[in-house]
């Protein structure tokens, strides 16, 4: 998906915009939202997720941009009107990085944890509805079309896993401000091979490998829309680059793991087609 910036010309033409994005919103949801509930459950209709379960969809955000001021401009209005916006809108916490190693640069990635489908459907009508969200980013949304904002944004969605449900944040040594996030992305040719390889991490015992040999995770999902389907997307968290290293090197000799991956009908050659690899810096305003 992609986005542009428009600014309305006038106050009536701002309050007319919020009220037609709204009804739009709202009509969508309606119409869609129990269609998108149960694509990414398997239900028949939406159901509330239980107290405490997390987020309902994960939804990543890569915003592009030119050498330039326009990183620096983004990085202000994320910082001063986007990321609190979103907080309001009950989208927390906001995960803000920026390319380490990986394609893309310049780029940053915005990980948004929505309650529930509802809440993607409706978040443009949102912000635009938010009287502190529009004064904040007034400038922003302002520039020019021969002095845009940013290139373009893509996004893509995902299903938390059933027994990863919640985004974990960084949390002792992985809180340290030198940290260092892994995105892995794997590709599979079906969906039998992507079930398969979610089964390794809920049932047979991969993720419990990566908290053993301090690998924090932060989140696992079953990508619902975006490129290269089928596929599933995780990250995890380490306290700095060596520990990353050390973390990998640990992994790939673990005897659990050497028997893990040796489960026949399990091996990379059966189950995906491929996996990317990106690192991630933790900007000022992530709130991960």
């Amino acid at each position: 998906m992609s986005s542009d910036a428009r600014v309305p010309s006038s106050r009536g033409a701002v309050e007319a915009g919020v009220r037609r994005r709204a009804f739009l919103a709202a009509s969508g949801a309606a119409a869609f939202g129990g269609t998108l509930a149960a694509a990414g459950r398997g239900e028949a209709t939406e159901q509330p997720a239980p107290p405490g379960r997390g987020p309902a969809l994960l939804e990543m955000r890569s915003y592009h941009f030119r050498f330039g001021p326009m990183e620096s401009r983004f990085a202000e209005y994320a910082k001063g009107a986007l990321v609190p916006a979103l907080n309001r809108a009950g989208i927390k916490p906001v995960g803000a990085f920026t390319v380490l190693f990986g394609p893309d640069n310049p780029t940053v990635r915005l990980l948004l944890p929505h309650p529930g489908p509802e809440s993607l459907l409706s978040l443009e009508a949102r912000l635009a509805a938010d009287a502190e969200y529009r004064h904040a980013a007034t400038a922003f949304l302002g520039l020019p079309a021969t002095d845009p904002p940013y290139v373009r944004f893509d996004s893509s969605l995902m299903v938390p896993f059933e027994r990863f449900p919640a985004i974990e944040a960084p949390a002792g040594p992985a809180a340290a401000p030198s940290r260092v996030f892994e995105l892995r992305r794997y590709s599979s040719p079906s969906e039998g091979g992507r079930a398969k390889k979610i089964e390794m991490f809920e049932s047979m015992g991969e993720i419990p490998i990566f908290r053993r040999l301090a690998m924090a995770p932060v989140f696992f999902g079953r990508d619902l829309a975006g490129t290269g389907l089928p596929s599933l997307t995780y990250m995890l968290v380490f306290a700095d680059m060596a520990a990353r290293e050390k973390g990998w090197a640990a992994f790939r000799d673990d005897p659990e793991w050497v028997k893990l991956r040796a489960t026949p009908g399990y091996a990379n050659a059966d189950i995906m087609t491929g996996i990317d690899v990106m690192l991630l810096r933790p900007t000022d305003y992530s709130q991960l």
